[in-house]
């Protein structure tokens, strides 16, 4: 019921958000801010988003590492693609892509404990990754962070080295407790140091990657630089994972209107919105269809074997009690 209603809470605000944003604008001006955006930085966005998708696979191949369940990477790439380019849209991605996570990895032999594991596993890399690429927005440009929270610039680079404290924390804890930690009676497996150095560093060129796709975008609207448009990004997915509202719908639109300069920065953001959230849910949607019916079919073909394979030691069984009677 809970989460019924914060996905109904996620959807107004992302209404309020989407119509406070596009509400000064007329269909004119966002057609003219679309089609001022050049072919090449529409490819550019769009050779950025797939780079960030194939990187996004590398978390579930390092995550069935850390179960100790390693798949094929096709299979790996297969589940994460499809839960990710889905779950990114639906909302609450964390359960809805461990729902589909669940529905490949379970016919492959894992079971719900391992894709509780793998999501966990998966949602620590992006937490690592968001810590590192905050902490170097926050360290290197505080002046937009500065503007936006009210907060003095020396402040705001304390926060940014707080976020890398944490990161290097998970490192060390990593290193240091390779059994695993116990908190409040549960035990939580730590990867080994090698896996978490690659998992920190998978997180954080995957964020450095959407960055650089909304920066191809935004780039034909505005002049700001891609740490200003790390820092917008990495500022309105902090809001996106606060308020659960689906891909961040309207959230991290606002956050990068508000913090960056430009004229009419509406047409890049619907062009960043279309390039890295909903041409991969088409995609992913097609795949999903498509992996369906290849299991089906395969599942299909294999209980029609079944009744052959049975077959065969019963005929045998027949000529053996045969033989037996005429002896």
């Amino acid at each position: 019921m809970l989460s019924y209603v914060l996905a109904l809470a996620g959807l107004a605000l992302a209404g309020y958000l989407i119509h406070r944003g596009l509400s000064r604008y007329t269909v004119e001006d966002i057609t003219a801010s679309l089609r001022a955006i050049p072919v090449s930085n529409l490819a550019l966005a769009a050779l950025f988003a797939a780079a960030s998708y194939l990187c996004l696979t590398g978390f579930d191949w390092l995550a069935l590492r850390y179960v100790g369940k390693p798949l094929p990477y096709p299979r790996a790439a297969l589940a994460s693609f499809v839960s990710l380019s889905l779950g990114h849209s639906i909302g609450f991605a964390g359960l809805s892509s461990g729902a589909f996570r669940y529905r490949y990895y379970s016919r492959w032999g894992l079971s719900a404990g391992d894709v509780a594991k793998v999501v966990i596993f998966c949602g620590a890399t992006v937490g690592t990754g968001l810590l590192v690429l905050g902490a170097a927005a926050l360290l290197l440009k505080p002046d937009i962070p500065a503007s936006f929270t009210g907060l003095a610039h020396g402040t705001v680079r304390l926060v940014g080295a707080g976020c890398l404290a944490l990161a290097c924390l998970y490192l060390l804890l990593a290193a240091k407790f390779r059994r695993g930690i116990v908190i409040r009676g549960w035990r939580v497996e730590m990867p080994p140091l090698r896996l978490a150095l690659a998992q920190t560093a998978l997180g954080t060129v995957n964020f450095a990657l959407v960055a650089a796709c909304l920066g191809a975008a935004v780039s034909a609207a505005s002049e700001a630089r891609y740490l200003d448009v790390a820092t917008a990004y990495v500022t309105g997915n902090v809001m996106t994972l606060l308020t659960h509202v689906p891909g961040g719908l309207g959230v991290i639109e606002t956050a990068v209107m508000y913090l960056l300069p430009g004229t009419s920065l509406i047409g890049p953001l619907i062009a960043f919105r279309v390039i890295y959230f909903l041409v991969p849910l088409a995609i992913g949607s097609l795949v999903f269809v498509i992996a369906e019916v290849a299991f089906r079919r395969s599942g299909a073909a294999s209980d029609r074997r079944r009744p052959e394979r049975r077959e065969k030691p019963d005929h045998r069984l027949q000529q053996a009690e045969g033989a037996l009677r005429v002896e």
